[in-house]
């Protein structure tokens, strides 16, 4: 039988997966010989022997490869040389000079280590840092690549006798697992009392007997650090929300199990499929009961995880099934994760804390996310999905995105790649903005990028848009700037591998306009070169400016004293003297405004409270909607809401519940969109609408204007990859500068 020599080169996710003891099992039952090694772009392989037998080698790397893998390519040379290999091995890494090798993100643990947590037989009982070829920590632990155990947080754990020879052995599910370890030579977990001693005992015991006190510990996880309670004691919930000064703002919940978490919300199978994956999010479930657990969510959603480390599992055992646990962060400063931080920063928050000796070299929050059409539908991107790219039909240039300033993230390209940051945080001051260069940094080391363009939002007054602004004039890169709502639906086109011309639906809190005003409510026809504005909502005039969104009454009032209705007569003298008031065609500040109408939120404790809750108000079976205009003003359709607020204030009068009118306030918006992408449709000849914006995590909008779009005959993109938020601005800020560098790039060869 013939034999031939192939070498074959892997790019994607293939390092600390499983996927080189993967490749040794398969060639040592097709009786192949060679070798295999991670290199800087995935992995090399060189096999020699029996031509079918290397065949059904090559098959199998695209049917049977380690779960977590994610083969990108696949380079294939074959030849009839051979060069005498004698049996099959395990090459050391080889790092060459372009990097090109993917990192996979930190994934829950699996169900057979999770057997052997369990297990009083087995010698890593109850053992928190468990951990296989199959799931435990990546992305957060990695400092270098490749992915090897000298270049992760794991380096200062010299692997004992027992961890080296299942590291060694290819039968072994730990067969050259990077992290593996155990009790005798592993990281350790260390408990410290509210003073920071260290205080003697099992740290899982006196952990779950402070939570079961009532007290709040703060518990070490993969990216970072959380604040963990009861979620059964409404008085513990009340304690964290004081000391952490987060009056309202719901918290997560985690749950031991699916069962326990039934307890809570109603979950579909989708629900649960996303709840018990590797990823392990958090994923927003409708409560089983409306008005419940209102000291942990007041809306009529929950967030609820399943645990996905070692120690979360030991905590929830016994008696305690489902804990409160939210980031452990101070006011508007990223999520903790360092030991010596969360000692000094949480003092007077934290009772205690529950650490361990291995760093987190990356932070990165949990994701969270709805389940929308059966998928993800991302609020937060972030742990589980980091720094899994997003992947183009093109080649794209060496760019840097640096996103917007709420919910800020930045996206930097390779080859075809587009890498979306984890969520990092609002930029409003320096440890945020720190945090969100050093990972800049981070990223470019890791996957080799030597950027050639940068791109930023136009506000001129973003932290994100002065770093841009300085980062290129040092390097002496072009800098180009993309319109914020422009960005949105490219982002969302480029979610769906769509390059064609769209209708953009796009609704938000602010965001600076062309024209140098406030937008926030826009309809745009355009691709990644270009775009222009077709629809929008008559401005509202916000007095305080960046007060209203803390202090929504004063957009209330406003609201009615543009309708000729009464209104707080300070506001209105306010509003008079026009001082401070400048107008803003913002979708949000219309839901703010509305909701402190119905007296649903006047004072906001947090961003987008009043549309949350005006949202989780409106009741589900209202069809009927308010009446409106929509004019067209300059070739711009404008959504008059005067008449609107009218009948919104007939209908308090008349006695209509606020669940009625909210959900009509929604409707009417959603027919108006419905109305005016139709119309704009017509003009054009395009049938793809982009939905995009923050006001797009509201369910009942989203749901029912697809309907209705997709009624008209239209097909619609939304957002399945990033997050519709301003933390996905930055994939379609790399689509706008891509197509502007290739513009300048052609009209330089002219």
């Amino acid at each position: 039988m013939k034999k031939i020599h192939t070498d074959i080169k892997i790019y994607g996710i293939v390092q600390g997966v499983g996927f080189r003891p993967f490749v040794h099992r398969q060639v040592s039952v097709l009786g192949l010989s060679g070798f295999v090694r991670n290199t800087s772009y995935g992995a090399e392989i060189s096999v020699e022997g029996d031509e079918p037998a290397a065949e059904s080698f090559l098959k199998s790397l695209e049917t049977d490869a380690p779960k977590l893998s994610f083969i990108e390519a696949v380079k294939v040379e074959k030849s009839d040389s051979l060069r005498g290999y004698t049996g099959f091995e395990i090459r050391t890494s080889e790092r060459g000079r372009a990097r090109r090798t993917l990192i996979s993100p930190d994934v829950a643990i699996c169900p057979d280590c999770l057997a052997e947590l369990s297990d009083p037989r087995d010698r890593r009982y109850e053992y928190p840092f468990i951990n296989c070829t199959n799931c435990g920590p990546r992305f957060t632990i990695t400092r270098d690549i490749p992915y090897d155990r000298k270049n992760t947080t794991m380096a200062p754990f010299p692997m004992c006798e027992a961890c080296a020879s299942e590291y060694e052995n290819i039968e072994d599910r730990r067969y050259h697992a990077q992290p593996d370890c155990c009790p005798i030579c592993g990281p350790r977990l260390q408990f410290f009392g509210e003073d920071g001693t260290e205080l003697p005992g099992e740290a899982i015991s006196l952990t779950k007997e402070y939570i079961k006190q009532g007290k709040t510990v703060a518990v070490k996880g993969l990216g970072g650090i959380h604040l963990a309670c009861r979620c059964d004691s409404a008085e513990a919930v009340r304690r964290l929300r004081e000391r952490k000064r987060r009056d309202e703002k719901p918290f997560a919940i985690m749950c031991r199990d699916v069962f326990e978490a039934r307890r809570y919300a109603d979950i579909s199978a989708d629900e649960e499929r996303l709840l018990t994956s590797h990823q392990r999010p958090i994923v927003l479930l409708r409560k089983k009961e409306k008005g419940s657990l209102s000291y942990i969510s007041e809306n009529s959603y929950v967030g609820i995880m399943l645990p996905y480390t070692p120690v979360h599992y030991l905590l929830l055992s016994g008696e305690i099934k489902s804990l409160v646990m939210t980031s452990a962060n101070i006011s508007d400063l990223p999520i903790i994760y360092k030991d010596s931080d969360a000692l000094k920063l949480l003092s007077g928050v934290a009772d205690a804390f529950l650490l361990n000796n291995r760093e987190i070299h990356v932070r990165c929050d949990d994701s969270l996310m709805y389940v929308y059409g059966g998928r993800e539908y991302f609020l937060r991107r972030s742990r589980g999905y980091v720094p899994y790219p997003v992947c183009t039909e093109t080649e794209l240039l060496p760019i840097l995105a640096c996103g917007a300033e709420q919910k800020a993230s930045f996206a930097i390209t390779r080859d075809s790649h587009i890498f979306p940051s984890q969520h990092i945080g609002d930029l409003k001051n320096l440890e945020t903005l720190e945090n969100y260069e050093a990972n800049i940094l981070h990223f470019e080391n890791i996957f080799d990028i030597k950027l050639k363009f940068i791109v930023c939002d136009m506000h001129p007054d973003y932290m994100s848009t002065e770093y841009a602004t300085e980062r290129a004039r040092l390097m002496g890169v072009p800098l180009f700037r993309a319109q914020h709502h422009h960005a949105h639906m490219c982002s969302c086109m480029a979610d769906n591998g769509c390059a064609e011309k769209c209708i953009g639906i796009v609704w938000d809190g602010t965001g600076y306009g062309a024209d140098g005003k406030i937008w926030g409510a826009e309809m745009l026809v355009g691709d990644f070169s270009g775009f222009s504005r077709k629809g929008t909502i008559l401005p509202i005039r916000l007095p305080g400016g960046d007060r209203t969104t803390k202090e929504p009454f004063r957009v209330a009032a406003s609201l009615l004293d543009s309708a000729g209705l009464a209104c707080d007569e300070r506001i209105k003298a306010h509003l008079d003297s026009g001082i401070n008031c400048p107008e803003a065609t913002s979708m949000g500040r219309l839901f703010d405004g509305v909701s402190a109408l119905l007296g649903i939120v006047t004072h906001a404790s947090y961003e987008g409270q009043g549309a949350v809750l005006l949202e989780a108000a409106a009741q589900e079976d209202v069809l009927r909607e308010y009446p409106y205009s929509a004019e067209k003003q300059d070739g711009i359709y404008v959504f008059d809401w005067r008449e609107m607020i009218c009948a919104i204030e007939r209908d308090k009068e008349n006695g209509a519940s606020r669940g009625e009118i909210a959900a009509a306030f929604m409707n009417t918006l959603i027919s108006f969109a419905a109305f005016a992408a139709k119309r704009i449709s017509e003009e054009t000849g395009i049938k793809t609408v982009a939905l995009s914006g923050g006001s797009f995590q509201n369910m009942y909008v989203l749901k029912r204007l697809e309907k209705r779009l997709s009624e008209e005959e239209l097909c619609v993109l939304i957002h399945r990859r990033v997050s519709c938020n301003d933390e996905g601005i930055s994939l379609g800020q790399v689509m706008i500068a891509q197509a502007k560098a290739e513009a300048h790039s052609l009209e330089g060869r002219d």
